[in-house]
């Protein structure tokens, strides 16, 4: 798989839960299809010891939790919880929490969840998928001024940004990000892209071309099941290759996106093809892909 050349892997986008810890809206609704398909298989917890378990033989050393649909008045709960995980097992190396940015109480939120030592950032998702997002609403915050204070504030403590978001939205996106510059930021599954006409892969790719004038902005490869089931290694190469010529090995990193990707892939198929697709670049840039970036920007 191509690991023999690498000290070990970072995973940089993967998903901690406990059902009883807090409340997760979509893993608590029973019989709804998401964007990603049927969540059924994956509606319940996941730990540590899960994700351990699904490296198999890959060397994963360290890794990034990302928040996943928590309610609001859940999310100090759920850092917590995935703090004495950290501290417990050793994973996650980095929690990246979720706030709502737009609340008055922000500066206060924010703080309550930096008091966690594993705390790097925050994620709101601003899109999932175009049907999802009419009903949410949540693309709406690109224009909202309440949203890019809470980024300013982001930016002012210290704290990343990471940004899931659809390609049509990525270049509002990059007009916003462009007035926070002192933001880390995160794109997450390299922008979602979830159809492959020419269309919209020409939107897909002018959109990675406007994010990527944002200097302190990478750019996360993965999440493909989620958009494409039948994902192969062959229908993938050439997604990897054009986000890694956009951005650079400097500037991108690989992720599990587990469990959700676990609908349709083992972990060692998921990011061993990401190794494989990759063998063609150099040594050291393989390691930037698969270790220092994420270890650099996630602090790890």
């Amino acid at each position: 798989m191509g690991v023999d050349d690498l000290p070990y892997l970072v995973d940089a986008h993967h998903h901690l839960w406990d059902l009883n810890a807090c409340r997760h809206t979509w893993l608590a609704e029973r019989g709804a299809v998401r964007f990603f398909g049927d969540p059924a298989p994956i509606q319940k917890n996941y730990h540590v010891e899960d994700l351990k378990a699904d490296f198999g033989v890959l060397p994963v050393k360290k890794s990034v939790h990302i928040q996943v649909g928590v309610e609001v008045d859940d999310s100090l709960t759920e850092s917590a919880w995935l703090q004495h995980q950290s501290t417990q097992h050793g994973l996650p190396s980095a929690i990246i929490a979720f706030c709502d940015l737009t609340r008055e109480s922000v500066s206060e939120d924010l703080e309550a969840h930096a008091a966690h030592v594993a705390v790097r950032g925050v994620r709101q998702i601003i899109g999932r998928s175009a049907e999802e997002d009419r009903k949410t609403g949540t693309s709406g915050l690109l224009s909202d001024r309440l949203f890019k204070r809470g980024l300013q504030m982001l930016a002012s403590k210290g704290l990343s940004f990471d940004l899931q978001l659809t390609p049509p939205l990525m270049q509002a996106a990059a007009s916003v990000f462009s007035d926070v510059p002192d933001l880390k930021v995160a794109l997450c599954h390299c922008g979602s892209l979830s159809a492959f006409d020419p269309e919209s892969m020409s939107e897909w790719k002018q959109g990675l071309q406007a994010l990527e004038k944002l200097p302190n902005l990478i750019c996360k490869i993965s999440g493909f099941g989620m958009f494409n089931h039948g994902w192969t290694q062959d229908s993938i190469a050439p997604l990897v290759h054009r986000v890694i010529e956009i951005f650079g090995p400097e500037r991108c990193t690989f992720g599990s996106n587990f469990p959700v990707d676990k609908l349709y892939a083992s972990y060692e198929e998921t990011m061993g093809t990401y190794l494989k697709i990759c063998e063609v670049y150099l040594p050291d840039e393989r390691d930037a892909m698969f270790r220092t970036v994420a270890e650099k920007f996630y602090s790890i």
